[in-house]
């Protein structure tokens, strides 16, 4: 697809007055931006099978799915469907590799692990090329966040993998044995190191369901783990739809269940569960907010909230969606706000300039689409200030945000997952804490003053797993990460993560 930016002379930009307009192409810049598309191609096989025992296998039911470019509608490749039988296979091979990579001391299993984070560095390019075509974020989030991330938790990982008896004193650390994983759409490969650096390190073995509509990643990694010569069995990655995720939550051999995803499902695992002796973690949806005082820096606030939403299109389960923001400073924020966003580059994701890239599916469009809708409907303001046009084909949607909003409106109480923002305001600190706990998740909060007792107080009654301070949507492989309430139970990173794989 062509680049959304456009370019020409300075002559092209005078108005009829023959004044120089300098908003730009990108709508609020100083200058045009030139198309500057990535030059790294990644290939892309016409099919793929499933990942078991080390091998690349047909799906015993022949069955497959297209997975899309969210940017242009293309078919990038057909992903095989995995079934009952093709999951149970998967088992089967982590179940009879488990003794040995289990029984492997610490220090080889690091190895191994740090062998992935290299070859992950060595194909970062070709992995952040993927991570865009497949999943419509802007190339330079996959390039500068997500693939060097994912990288970095299976260094950190590495680390541990022999040092687990000093991570928890007076105590045995045994594997949980075998785990089943899933993973959402939004971060597809970091999710994937976030689930089975940890689990690999205290030697586990894993079985992966990725998202349907974003698997390419994951099965590179499997590449990956072969050509590190990981033990065959040791990580499987199986495809498909819920179907898939359902059969691999449901296996009587599986030991633990991880799961990445909305709070819906999160709900209909942990009642599968709950009869069983599986072990559970869930990361699940959040309604996050970010805290602005009259006394913190507003440029910093306003670009740590553009960082925190719009930056990812709104596909963050922490993303700060709503903003609470003192009324003396109200006014100041929303007109900053709307300055920013207005000068955002919205468009091809494949653009070193993009933005905003694509939303992931069609499904999800129509989902911010609806809640667009109820916004204003329910009598919220819709602020639509950014330039840019989108192109034909492709599933996109331009950042906005309302103001207006009152906290029974469902813009303020349900998780839209897109480039949306909910703007309200507050008097008083026990106002903000009243409004931000207000809320049935719990997942991420943001807090902006100058004032260090002012932040370490808010941070101690905020209801969130993760309260960042004059920052935002920061992470590191040594910090825990999770929610309370609905957006789910048990942490992962840090020594905390490490504890959910063990025994």
């Amino acid at each position: 697809m062509s680049s959304t930016i456009n370019t020409g002379s300075k002559s092209d930009q005078s108005d009829a007055s023959g004044k120089l307009d300098l908003r730009g192409a990108s709508g609020g810049g100083m200058f045009d931006y030139a198309p500057a598309p990535e030059s790294v191609k990644a290939p892309i096989a016409d099919t793929y099978g499933l990942f078991i025992n080390g091998e690349f296998v047909d799906p015993s039911s022949g069955d497959r799915f297209e997975t899309l470019n969210p940017s242009n509608e293309e078919t990038l490749s057909m992903i095989s469907s995995a079934s009952v039988s093709d999951v149970d296979a998967a088992v089967q091979a982590a179940r009879d590799a488990l003794p040995e990579w289990s029984g492997l001391p610490g220090s080889v299993r690091g190895k191994y692990l740090y062998r992935i984070a290299r070859r992950i560095q060595e194909r970062a390019r070709e992995l952040a090329v993927l991570e865009t075509l497949d999943g419509g974020k802007p190339i330079k989030e996959s390039r500068d966040i997500d693939i060097p991330l994912a990288a970095a938790h299976f260094f950190y990982h590495a680390g541990w993998a022999d040092k687990l008896e000093y991570a928890f004193p007076g105590k045995t650390p045994e594997p949980v044995g075998v785990c089943g994983q899933i993973i959402p759409w939004n971060f597809p490969f970091l999710m994937a190191a976030w689930k089975i650096a940890p689990a690999l390190a205290c030697g586990n073995t894993i079985v992966l369901k990725p998202a349907e509509t974003t698997s390419l990643t994951a099965l590179r990694l499997a590449e990956i783990c072969q050509e590190v010569g990981l033990p065959k069995g040791v990580v499987n990655i199986v495809t498909g739809a819920g179907e898939t995720g359902s059969a691999l939550v449901d296996h009587p051999d599986v030991d633990k269940i991880a799961f990445t995803g909305s709070t819906g499902v999160g709900k209909m695992i942990a009642k599968a569960t709950a009869p069983t002796n599986k072990r559970l973690t869930l990361e699940l949806g959040g309604k996050s907010a970010n805290i602005i005082f009259e006394d913190a820096s507003i440029d910093q606030a306003v670009e740590g909230i553009v960082e925190g939403i719009y930056f990812n299109q709104g596909h963050v389960c922490c993303a700060g969606s709503r903003v609470f923001v003192q009324e003396s400073v109200l006014d100041t924020v929303i007109n900053k706000l709307g300055d920013r966003l207005a000068s955002l580059r919205v468009g091809d994701p494949m653009d070193k300039n993009t933005d905003l890239g694509a939303i992931n599916s069609k499904e999800q469009l129509g989902t911010i689409n609806r809640y667009l809708e109820t916004g204003t409907s329910e009598g919220a303001t819709r602020h639509d200030v950014n330039p840019c046009e989108v192109p034909e084909k492709g599933y996109w949607c331009k950042p906005c945000f309302f103001t207006g909003v009152q906290p029974s409106h469902a813009i303020a109480r349900e998780e839209i997952f897109g480039p949306v923002l909910a703007v309200m305001s507050f008097r008083t600190p026990d106002e903000a804490l009243s409004r931000a706990n207000n809320t049935p998740y719990g997942l991420a909060a943001g807090v902006w003053t100058d004032k260090g007792s002012k932040i370490f107080d808010m941070a101690s009654k905020l209801d969130a797993g993760v309260v960042w301070l004059n920052t935002y949507n920061k992470f590191d492989p040594a910090s825990p990460f999770g929610g309370f309430k609905e957006s789910g139970f048990g942490r992962e990173g840090g020594r905390h993560g490490l504890a959910a794989y063990l025994k």
